[in-house]
C-alpha cells in the first residue's frame, strides 16, 4: 500500500480518496512533503534523546504552541498520543486542585486507557474493565444547568470536546463555551478542551475554542499535530494549572514524549499550516463540503436526518444505525474512504485533508450520492 495527499492506494493498485482522515491524523494529507523531508532530516542527526541533555527542538515547539495557543496557555507537556495527553490532563488537575473528580459529557470521546477511559461518555467501552481510575459524572452534552449541578467540591476538572469527534459530530455553540469557562471559574474546577480530533485548523480556527474566544486552563493536541508522519501529544495549559509541579518535574514523565523526531515533525506541520492558510482553506472548502451535504440530506429526507459540523469536520446522520455501515460499503466501491462515529454509528464523518480542492470534494459527494441512491434501492425506501 501508499498514499500521498488526499489519495490511497491499495495492493491492488486501486485508488480510494480518502475523506476520513485518519479521524483527523491526516489533516495535511498522507507524506505532506515538508513533513516528510524535515524527518528524513532529522533522522541524519538525531531522532530520539535522553532527558541528559536538553532538547531545543522540544523548546522550540512549546514555544511555538504558546503563541498559537488561547492565551494563557503557555506552558506544554509532550506525550505519543491524544489517550496520553488526557492522562497527564487528569493528573495535572487533581494536582493542581486538591480535587479528585472530574465530569464529562455524554457520548464524550477522551481515549481508552485507564484514566481516559474513565471520563469519557459510553458505557459499551467502560463496563469490562470497571472499576475505573476516576470517579466520573457524565453530563448531557450542550446543557449548562446539568453541568451547573455536577460542579460540586470534589470535582478538579471538566472535560469537553468543543466538537463531539466519535460522538456524533455535535457541536458546542459559542455561548455554552462561554458559560461553561464562566462555570468552572466560579466553582474553581478547570476546564480542560480536549481539542485533539477537532484542534489544529480543523475548524476553520486554529482552535474550536477559538470560535468562542475563550481560554481553558487545559487544551490537549495530539493527531494533526505529527503532520500525518509522526505521532505526538501535547497537554498545553497555564500556569494556575501546572503551579503544583514547579519543583517536582518528575511526577509525570514520558520515555518517548517530545522526542526530537516527533517535534522535528510538529514543528514542520504547524509551519505548514500557516503557510498555506489551512485554517482559511477549511472554513471555505467545509462551506462547500457542507452545501453539497445538505442538498443531498433535501434529496433523501428518508435516509438523511441531519447533516452538521464546522469546517472540515462534518457528519451526516442517519434514520437508522444500518444505513451509515451500507453507506460506507458503497462509497468505498466507488473509491471513497469515509467512516462512522465510533460511538453513533448511524453519523458519517467527512474529514477530509485540509488542503482539499474543489474537484475532490465533487469527487467525493457524486460518490455519495450514488451511495445514497444504491442503498435506497436496496433497502426498499421509497422517495
Amino acid at each position: 500500500m501508499s498514499a500521498e495527499g488526499c489519495w490511497v492506494t491499495d495492493q491492488n493498485d486501486r485508488r480510494y480518496l480518502d475523506f476520513s482522515g485518519g479521524y483527523g491524523v491526516f489533516s495535511l494529507g498522507h507524506r505532506h512533503p515538508k513533513v516528510v523531508a524535515a524527518v528524513k532530516d532529522q533522522l541524519d542527526k538525531i531522532a530520539l534523546s535522553s532527558r541528559v541533555f536538553l532538547n531545543p527542538l522540544q523548546a522550540r515547539l512549546a514555544h511555538r504552541l504558546a503563541k498559537l495557543c488561547p492565551e494563557g496557555l503557555e506552558y506544554s507537556f509532550f506525550s505519543n498520543s491524544g489517550t496520553e495527553a488526557i492522562e497527564a490532563s487528569l493528573k495535572m488537575a487533581r494536582l493542581s486542585t486538591g480535587r479528585t473528580g472530574f465530569v464529562s459529557t455524554n457520548g464524550s470521546y477522551h481515549g481508552k486507557t485507564m484514566g481516559s477511559l474513565s471520563v469519557s461518555g459510553r458505557d459499551k467501552y467502560k463496563a469490562p474493565f470497571e472499576p475505573l481510575v476516576a470517579p466520573s459524572q457524565c453530563v448531557p452534552f450542550g446543557d449548562l444547568e446539568a453541568l451547573d449541578e455536577a460542579l460540586n467540591e470534589e470535582v478538579a476538572a471538566f472535560l469537553l470536546e468543543p466538537i463531539q469527534g466519535e460522538g456524533g459530530i455535535h457541536v458546542a455553540d459559542d455561548e455554552y463555551l462561554r458559560g461553561v469557562r464562566d462555570l468552572c471559574t466560579q466553582r474553581g474546577v478547570l476546564f480542560i478542551a480536549d481539542e485533539v480530533q477537532c484542534g489544529l485548523c480543523r475548524t476553520g480556527r486554529w482552535f474550536a475554542v477559538d470560535w468562542a474566544g475563550v481560554s481553558p486552563d487545559i487544551m490537549t493536541l495530539a493527531k494533526s499535530l505529527g503532520g500525518g508522519v509522526m505521532p505526538i501529544g501535547a497537554t498545553v495549559f497555564n500556569a494556575e494549572a501546572g503551579k503544583a509541579y514547579k519543583g517536582r518535574p518528575l511526577l509525570h514523565t514520558s520515555t518517548f514524549g517530545g522526542n526530537p523526531l516527533a517535534c522535528r515533525a510538529a514543528l514542520a506541520s504547524l509551519e505548514v499550516m500557516e503557510n498555506e492558510n489551512l485554517a482559511e482553506n477549511a472554513f471555505r472548502s467545509g462551506q462547500v463540503l457542507k452545501e453539497g451535504l445538505k442538498r443531498l440530506a433535501t434529496s433523501y429526507p428518508d435516509l438523511v436526518r441531519d447533516v452538521r459540523g464546522r469546517g472540515l469536520m462534518l457528519g451526516m446522520e442517519f434514520h437508522e444505525d444500518k444505513f451509515g455501515g451500507s453507506l460506507i460499503f458503497e462509497m468505498v466501491k466507488r473509491n471513497v474512504i469515509a467512516v462512522y462515529t465510533l460511538n453513533q454509528p448511524r453519523v458519517i464523518r467527512f474529514e477530509p485533508p485540509l488542503n482539499v480542492g474543489t474537484r475532490e470534494i465533487e469527487t467525493a459527494l457524486n460518490a455519495l450520492q450514488e451511495s445514497l441512491a444504491e442503498t435506497r434501492r436496496r433497502l426498499g425506501k421509497s422517495e
